[in-house]
C-alpha cells in the first residue's frame, strides 16, 4: 500500500483562482463545510479573523492555502469521499465571501478507494471506522 494519505479536500483551478483573488482583497481565508439550513451545505468562505471554529470541527486540509474545516456530523457523512471544490456561475451563500461575484462555490465528491480509505485511517484521519 501508497504510505502517503490520501487528501480529503482539493480545490480545481477555478476555485484556486477565486481563493487568491478573494484572499488579495479580504486577506487570509478559511472554508466551512456545515450542511446547514440557510445556505444548504455550500462551501462558505470567511475572512479568518471573523469566523470562530467550532471545538469540535474537523479540519480536512487546505485548498490553495486556505484551511478548510467540515460539521462533525458532515465529517461522518462525507468521510468516505473527497470534497473537489470548484466554482460555478451563480449567487454565493448569503455571508460568503463570493456573494456578489457571479460565482459561488460548490462542492462536488468522489468516492476513495479501498487503499485511500486505509491510508486514511492508518493517519487517524477517519473517525469512527
Amino acid at each position: 500500500m501508497d504510505s502517503t494519505v490520501a487528501e480529503q479536500v482539493i480545490a480545481t483551478p477555478a476555485a484556486e483562482a477565486l481563493i487568491e483573488s478573494l484572499r488579495q482583497r479580504h486577506g487570509p481565508v478559511l472554508f466551512h463545510q456545515s450542511g446547514g439550513c440557510c445556505d444548504g451545505s455550500s462551501p462558505m468562505c470567511y475572512p479568518q479573523d471573523d469566523f470562530i471554529v467550532g471545538d469540535r470541527d474537523v479540519r480536512l486540509g487546505e485548498i490553495a492555502g486556505a484551511p478548510f474545516y467540515i460539521s462533525p456530523s458532515q465529517f461522518e457523512y462525507w468521510k468516505h469521499t473527497q470534497l473537489i471544490i470548484d466554482v460555478v456561475p451563480g449567487r454565493g451563500g448569503m455571508f460568503s465571501l463570493e456573494n456578489g461575484e457571479g460565482v459561488r462555490f460548490l462542492t462536488r465528491s468522489r468516492l476513495f478507494g479501498d487503499d485511500e480509505v486505509n491510508s486514511l485511517i492508518a493517519a487517524g484521519r477517519f473517525g469512527k471506522a
